[in-house]
């Protein structure tokens, strides 16, 4: 897979285990937690103080209490509800916390501003610099605010990961910059020349970390991927590109707001032309009625390139994985403008054909079991009404796109 010219940091020597849903990723966050002995760096969208939410922080409560230093970065937008309260409880059991972008108070807050689009989506966690989870998955509880038809809930479809080895550097690494980005921005001081201090002091820092972290052997090749509106603008969407366009045999994705842009659009339709099976796993439960009406005006042309759609109807789908040919994708970035275009995000890359065939055989499941599959005839059989509201929630989105200055791109 041709991927040099995009100077992505590969790392060989990584143990890399899939986590499904919360039911597996709670555990091994909570798990993890327990046996800190120096740091815990957590950064996440949502913090829901439900169930789920209220054990994370009796577990960040009893590291503090051990003489950890635990430290958590909230999205202001996505824990607008409930960051006073968590803030509260981490200022008193002594964790350090930030919240990125705060959303404004009182009449500002129906203010629209593209700078309140640019939020921290990214879900990421390391302790003590030697493991590290990155994935899709919110701090809340999977059973919360989902669809039930009668037969009790069920979870939210996501997916994360566990990283250790030398790729937790870069995942460490990407945490701290952030941490004191935004104490510079909180002082006042210009974020230019910040940032190149810190970046100077991550390469020394790089040199002497490094030496501490196993290599596993055999071990899993992999590459994390950024996408900020600084040095990463459009890495993840060109990895997908390349990935794309060398694919020779499957093209698998999982992706909770497909809205992807031209260039994806091409790139997909390219490789089912040239016989590359492509099938895309999409919400099939409106969460979100714009981006999921969006997506399904896009279902005809999909279908007319030899692209199979399959729509997810057990729950809410929350994930932003796939795997193309040998190789897994894993994080919190969706296909769609919001997390391409301004929102930090977090994947992980990984070319080992283990963890691509444990990926591939999950989302298999859910499509024999949980999905139905879209078919040109289902499509004619949804009313002009229905037709037209996915094509007007089409049309809004774009001009949504228009005004972040891309819509060229979409």
């Amino acid at each position: 897979m041709a991927l040099k010219k995009l100077r992505l940091r590969w790392y060989d020597g990584n143990r890399i285990e899939l986590l499904q849903n919360g039911g597996q990723f709670f555990p091994a966050l909570c798990a993890a937690f327990d046996a800190a002995q120096s740091s815990i760096h957590l950064e996440t969208y949502i913090f829901n103080l439900d169930k789920t939410g209220s054990r994370v922080l009796e577990h960040l409560a009893n590291a503090c209490r051990r003489g950890v230093k635990v430290r958590v970065v909230l999205d202001g937008f996505g824990c607008y509800e409930t960051v006073a309260e968590v803030c509260s409880r981490l200022e008193e059991m002594g964790a350090m916390f930030r919240v990125y972008r705060p959303e404004p108070t009182g009449m500002r807050r129906y203010r629209v501003s593209l700078r309140r689009l640019r939020r921290l989506h990214r879900k990421t966690a390391v302790v003590d610099g030697q493991t590290a989870f990155v994935g899709g998955i919110n701090i809340i509880d999977d059973l919360v605010d989902v669809p039930n038809d009668g037969v009790g809930p069920r979870p939210r479809f996501d997916f994360a990961v566990r990283l250790q080895g030398p790729i937790v550097l870069d995942v460490n690494n990407a945490q701290s910059v952030l941490w004191l980005r935004m104490a510079a921005r909180h002082s006042g001081r210009d974020l230019g020349q910040a940032t190149r201090r810190i970046l100077a002091w991550f390469q020394r820092r790089r040199h002497a970390m490094a030496d501490g972290l196993e290599h596993y052997t055999p071990g899993m090749r992999a590459t994390l991927l950024l996408r900020d509106n600084l040095l990463f603008r459009q890495t993840i969407e060109n990895v997908y590109l390349r990935a794309i366009d060398a694919a020779r045999n499957e093209i698998l994705i999982a992706n909770a707001y497909f809205f992807p842009g031209r260039r994806l659009r091409v790139a997909l339709e390219r490789a089912a032309r040239r016989g590359v099976r492509v099938r895309l796993l999409l919400q099939g439960r409106s969460e979100y009625a714009l981006q999921f009406r969006a997506s399904r005006s896009m279902y005809g042309k999909l279908l007319d390139d030899g692209i199979e759609v399959y729509e997810y109807m057990a729950s809410y789908l929350h994930a932003k994985v796939a795997v193309i040919d040998a190789a897994a994708m894993v994080g919190s970035s969706n296909m769609d403008p919001f997390s391409l275009l301004l929102a930090r995000e977090a994947n992980v890359f990984v070319q080992d054909e283990g963890l691509a065939s444990q990926l591939t055989a999950a989302l298999e499941a859910e499509n024999r079991f949980n999905a139905t599959q879209v078919t040109l005839e289902s499509l004619k059989k949804r009313g002009w009404l229905e037709r037209a509201v996915d094509a007007a929630a089409y049309f809004m989105l774009r001009i949504g796109v228009a005004l972040t200055g891309k819509g060229s791109e979409y």
